[in-house]
Parts: structure tokens; C-alpha cells; sequence
């Protein structure tokens, strides 16, 4: 029985703190990127993933060859959770909506997860839908689990390391700001609680998107995915922040080409979504102040809309100047 770690599972964590000196050149605030890309799997993902599958394991609740695990995922831990069961030689069925992105469908199928599409969404948002399949999974075979990332306090737990990684490769000496995108809140609720209990003064900046229902809005469809929900999830608690900003679809896109223009780093909706709000904010920001920003993944799976002109130019119009001109080439 496998508790910990190895081969390639090993590799998820310790990912790098990078400066971003060009990002916002002008700014008195000093602005750092971690790089949550760089896991294996793709994403900041792969830390939840891996706790809650193998403490399932441990606990008895997955016996690898034997049990089907099952979650509802239209994108990174969907992924990072295909990769940990091939590893492990676990089945794993992703349910996921029309919205999951043909690069994401295609990493599902390769590392061989099945894949079970629902159709039905309530206003454009398909989360409520996915959520009833798995129930509907659960009662209809035998031997299955679901890792429940919505409300899995594992998902925060092991997200708590990103904060611990961020102290120490800052030499011990905690950011000023950290800006987290929320979805699940696994991430946000993580470093919350590492900071709280060490007694770090860092304020912590919750990145939603336009139409997110996490903090009390009006739900509404959303067209980038990788932020935000259609309910506030278990994981989501009054203090899990200091201060909340919401970034829309147009936002997302301009702060990932920013990103890429500018520190030629390809990131993902959910981190364009960061690196726009951290815009907005950066003015309000004490001179000499360090901040984090968590990029929780990659941009390749983004080529065919994020970082696709005509894809871009379709939705929103012509918008190229709004990064263009923020270059430092």
C-alpha cells in the first residue's frame, strides 16, 4: 500500500518563487510569481490531488486496482488526479461539462481517465449539474470514492505548503500581500490558515471572477475558465481574506498576454485573473511592499482561446493594445 510518495509524484511542491521585475516596472512594490505551473501535473492542483488520494488510501477508503475514484472537474484537478491514478493504477472517472477545453479532454484521455460530459446547466453554469452526476455515480456502483474537492479540508490542507514554500524562499520573511485566485477556496483557505497560525502579518487578496457566487454575488455565466463558482463552497469561511476582488473575463485574457509580453511566462485564465487584480491594487499598495502572486497554472492549455487572436478578437474585440502597450520589449 502506497502512503507517500515517489516517481514522478515526488516532483509536486517546491515550485519556483521567481521575481517579476517587469511586470509592473514602475511600481515601488516588489512583485513575486509562484510558479504553481511548474508541478508536475500543471497546476497548484497536484498538491490536493495528492493528499486527498493517498490519505484515502491510507484510510482504506481507495484500494488501488479495486475502487473507482470519482470527481467532478472541468479542468486542472481533473488532470493532476488522471496522472496520480495512472501512477498509482487507480480508475478514474472525470465528470466535466462543455465547457472543459479539447486540451484538457485530450490530458484526461492520455493519462486514461474516463470521461462522463453532462449537458445541463443552470444560467450558463454547469458546476450543479457535474455535482448531481457524481451522486448519481456513487449510488449506481459499488466501490467507488469521491474526493470532494469543494469540501475536502485535505484540498486546504495540503495548500498550506505553498504558503510555508513562499516564506522560506523569501528567507524567512513573510510577503506583505499575497493575491490567490478562489474556486474551490482550497488554496486561499490553505495559506489563510498557515499564516494565522504562524502569526504572519501577510494580507491575503481573494481573486473572484465576475459572476462568481463565492462571495455573495449574483451568479451569471462566465466564459474563462479556472476561478469561481457557482456556489460558495464548504471550504469558504467570513475570513477567508482581507479583501476581495473581482476580475472579469476581458481581465483575465489582458493579464495573461500581459504576463506573457512582458516576463514571457504563458500562464492560465486563473493567474491572468491575479495578475489583473494585483494591476488594480497596485497603486493602493504601500511603497516597499512585497507581493506574492499565486499563477496556479499553465498556458498551454489556453493556445486555442486565451492566447488565440481571432479567438480573442471574436469575443471582446479588438483589445491587443491593452497589452501591448504595457511591453517592456
Amino acid at each position: 500500500m502506497q502512503t507517500a510518495p515517489d516517481g514522478i509524484l515526488a516532483a509536486i511542491g517546491e515550485t519556483p518563487l521567481i521575481r517579476l521585475d517587469r511586470l509592473f516596472p514602475d511600481s515601488p512594490v516588489t512583485f513575486y510569481g509562484k510558479l504553481e505551473g511548474q508541478n508536475p501535473g500543471g497546476s497548484s492542483k497536484d498538491r490536493a490531488a495528492l493528499s486527498m488520494t493517498l490519505d484515502a488510501i491510507t484510510t482504506g477508503a481507495i484500494v488501488p486496482g479495486h475502487t473507482v475514484l470519482i470527481e467532478s472537474s472541468s479542468g486542472n484537478l481533473g488532470i493532476a488526479l488522471a496522472q496520480i491514478c495512472r501512477r498509482l493504477g487507480i480508475r478514474f472517472v472525470c465528470v466535466v461539462d462543455p465547457k472543459t477545453t479539447t486540451q484538457n479532454l485530450a490530458l484526461l484521455a492520455a493519462y486514461g481517465a474516463e470521461v462522463d460530459l453532462v449537458t445541463d446547466s443552470e444560467n450558463g453554469d454547469y458546476l450543479p449539474a457535474r455535482l448531481r452526476r457524481v451522486q448519481e455515480l456513487l449510488a449506481r456502483h459499488p466501490h467507488t470514492f469521491w474526493t470532494n474537492q469543494y469540501a475536502n479540508p485535505l484540498n486546504a490542507h495540503a495548500q498550506e505548503s505553498i504558503m510555508r514554500e513562499v516564506v522560506a524562499q523569501l528567507g524567512g520573511v513573510p510577503p506583505d500581500y499575497m493575491f490567490i485566485a478562489t474556486g474551490t477556496c482550497g488554496t486561499i483557505h490553505g495559506c489563510r490558515s498557515y499564516s494565522r497560525r504562524n502569526g504572519l502579518p501577510t494580507r491575503v487578496v481573494a481573486v473572484d471572477a465576475e459572476g462568481s457566487a463565492i462571495f455573495g454575488h449574483p451568479r451569471r455565466p462566465r466564459l474563462i475558465p479556472g476561478h469561481g463558482a457557482a456556489i460558495r463552497p464548504p471550504l469558504h469561511h467570513d475570513d477567508i481574506a482581507d479583501e476581495v476582488v473581482h476580475v472579469g473575463d476581458q481581465d483575465c485574457v489582458v493579464g495573461c498576454r500581459t504576463l506573457a509580453t512582458t516576463e514571457a511566462i504563458l500562464c492560465g485564465g486563473s493567474s491572468g485573473a491575479v495578475v489583473s487584480a494585483a494591476d488594480a491594487r497596485r497603486g493602493r499598495l504601500p511603497a516597499g511592499s512585497t507581493c506574492v502572486l499565486v499563477l496556479p497554472d499553465r498556458g498551454e492549455r489556453y493556445l486555442d482561446t486565451i492566447y488565440s487572436d481571432p479567438w480573442v478578437n471574436d469575443q471582446f474585440g479588438e483589445i491587443m493594445h491593452l497589452w501591448k502597450r504595457k511591453t517592456s520589449c
